[in-house]
């Protein structure tokens, strides 16, 4: 399973997100877009928009904090 999260330091839905996906388990590669350029713009190209959290999960795009999109994705629900 392929998990990213596109998030920056100072985003706290994107803490809640990573913290979700410790708390069950979930092992996920954690790219602060506001650090790497080239990432960011990735992930403008997958998603459309520039706001973080924006999580790809196996090409499943879910953008903000969503539990239900996450766990609809994950096969948790």
């Amino acid at each position: 399973m392929s998990v990213i999260v596109y998030s920056t330091l100072t985003c706290p839905y994107c803490h809640m997100a990573k913290a979700y996906f410790k708390e069950k388990g979930i092992e996920f590669e954690d790219v602060d877009v506001s650090l790497d350029h080239e990432k960011g713009q990735e992930m403008i190209e997958k998603s459309g928009q520039q706001g973080v959290p924006v999580i790809d999960i196996n090409g499943k795009i879910i953008i903000g904090f969503n539990k239900a999109k996450i766990d609809e994705a994950l096969g948790l629900e």
